[in-house]
């Protein structure tokens, strides 16, 4: 439990910590030229899809309750921060680890939408069903195609008092 809350806490630093990394990784392990150039797109990038993959998560209410992340979030979310962390050295196969970067990210966003999906429905078909327990608990219920049940004691309101209100306006003259 206790990685899992790291690792809750650490998505939203890795927002700023991972591009940072890319800036400095290039200027220490980077070559000068063209490379500048897509890192300028690269890193405001990765902010802002780190950032809302990391909303994504914790938007999920098992996520925001236990203020920790699932052990399958743990992978992917961290298998794709280690890519991240491997294109930040730009050596030989910086590239390809670049690539899967992209790949990683894109596969996070969807992990990450189709759980927080899944979780809402999965919510929503559990209150479903307990609206439907206490629907049928104060009424006998009606077999399919038959009539509709009779009125019970409970649905007797008792005496129900109205108050007609009416008023006057005056004209001050």
């Amino acid at each position: 439990m206790l990685l899992r809350r790291g690792f809750y806490r650490w998505q939203f630093a890795a927002a700023f910590v991972l591009p940072l990394w890319l800036l400095l990784g290039y200027a220490i392990f980077g070559d000068s030229g063209w490379g500048v150039l897509g890192l300028m797109f690269a890193a405001p990038i990765a902010f802002v899809a780190l950032g809302v993959i990391a909303l994504l998560i914790a938007a999920r209410p098992g996520v925001r309750q236990a203020k920790a992340v699932e052990w399958a979030d743990v992978a992917v979310i961290g298998a794709w921060h280690l890519l991240i962390v491997g294109a930040g050295f730009y050596g030989p196969s910086g590239i390809t680890f670049a690539i899967l970067a992209m790949v990683g990210a894109i596969a996070a966003f969807w992990y990450a939408v189709w759980r927080l999906v899944r979780d809402g429905a999965k919510r929503m078909r559990a209150t479903m069903d307990e609206y439907e327990r206490l629907a049928a608990q104060g009424r006998p219920a009606a077999a399919p195609g038959g009539p509709s049940p009779r009125a019970t004691a409970a649905d007797d309101a008792g005496e129900v008092i109205v108050i007609h209100e009416e008023r006057r306006w005056e004209q001050r003259g």
